[in-house]
């Protein structure tokens, strides 16, 4: 039982933790080279944060993803 929960711990960290370090880098890239005014993205934290956290969902594995679904598409066709 306890192996089980390992792997779905694993499986949520592999796409979560991508996604939070991208957030904590946009914030620390607003605190130290964001700017006072006129700047769209790192003039406001919220948006340099969100930025940085779409950034890091872009490096989530996206090719396991496809690969696991595709494959259970062609079971559903074949059955």
């Amino acid at each position: 039982m306890e192996r089980i929960w390992n792997k779905i711990i694993w499986k949520w960290t592999k796409h979560i933790l991508p996604v939070v370090v991208g957030a904590l880098g946009g914030y620390l890239y607003y605190y130290y080279v964001g700017c006072n005014r006129g700047c769209a993205i790192t003039g406001n934290p919220i948006i340099s944060t969100i930025y940085g956290a779409f950034a890091g969902f872009l490096f989530v594995d996206w090719k396991s993803i496809f690969k696991k679904n595709l494959n259970n598409d062609t079971k559903d066709i074949k059955e």
